[in-house]
């Protein structure tokens, strides 16, 4: 028997309203992550993935659908309910940008700390918890005094990882967690979070970038449009894809594609997804 799903959303919707009527940012969206499996979610900008990610942890409210976090249903909590969930740190959010994600004013110690501290946790016990989380994204204990701004791109990408597993949660929702960094550190990233699946962590991956998903996740669901066009195994998704949205994006990546790759396929594939079959229906 399969294990019971940390994270679930089913018929998701959400609507922007907008002067020119309502833009429909996600159609009918259902997803499900088991702890301690990898969900890559990809998609261009516009697709959906942000506010996806946004939904999952309160920052934006569905139109219709509903949600469910480690068994409670979150579709309708208000703001009081999804502050105490946050406390006690069974959902977590990695933002895009960690050094606008951290308080500019707090040592990394702090920053580290804090989530433990609203808990009401001793600080003690915080402090080792946190030299033990700064550990196991591989970051000298030298740097617990030093501000964000005082650290490389890379360092301050682990640091927000690990201020989000430090409450050891459930689920951790990653976005973009590695777009910004050059390429030895987006490595470096991509290996840590590879590292974190045996912990039980459910992990949801956000990007545009399918090549630095596949060698990560379990699972990919492919957004187009607000839909979900595409959900399997990372290895069916990369190497027989089924939507003509999905080919482009395997044949866009870098770290995917042959060095010959074909610009006329894929230019076919573009017109394909212009057409109503192409957006609605698997090729």
């Amino acid at each position: 028997m399969s294990p019971e799903p940390v994270l679930a959303v089913t018929d998701l919707d959400v609507h922007y309203r907008r002067r020119q009527g309502r833009l429909h940012a996600l159609r009918g969206v259902s997803l499900s992550v088991a702890p301690g499996e990898t969900v890559g979610v990809i998609g261009e900008t516009g697709s959906g993935k942000s506010t996806l990610a946004r939904a999952v942890v309160g920052l934006v409210r569905p139109s219709a659908g509903r949600i469910t976090v480690a068994g409670a249903e979150v579709t309708a909590f208000r703001a009081r309910q999804w502050r105490a969930l946050r406390r006690r740190g069974i959902v977590q959010y990695v933002f895009q940008d960690p050094l606008r994600s951290l308080d500019p004013d707090l040592t990394v110690e702090e920053s580290l700390a804090e989530p433990l501290l609203i808990q009401g946790r001793p600080r003690r016990e915080a402090v080792e918890r946190v030299r033990a989380y700064l550990a196991r994204v591989r970051l000298d204990e030298e740097l617990l005094s030093r501000l964000p701004g005082e650290l490389s791109g890379g360092q301050r990408q682990r640091v927000t990882i690990a201020r989000a597993l430090v409450t050891e949660p459930r689920v951790v929702i990653l976005d973009e967690p590695v777009s910004a960094l050059d390429a030895a550190n987006r490595v470096k990233a991509l290996e840590l979070l590879t590292s974190l699946r045996d912990a039980g962590t459910a992990l949801v991956f956000i990007s545009h970038d399918l090549g630095s998903v596949a060698g990560v996740a379990d699972r990919i669901a492919v957004l187009y449009r607000g839909e979900i066009v595409e959900d399997g195994p990372a290895r069916a998704v990369v190497n027989t894809p089924r939507h003509a949205y999905t080919r482009l994006l395997v044949g866009s990546a870098p770290t995917l594609r042959s060095a010959r790759a074909d610009r006329a396929s894929r230019r076919r594939l573009r017109a394909l997804l212009r057409t109503e079959e192409g957006i609605r229906h698997d090729v």
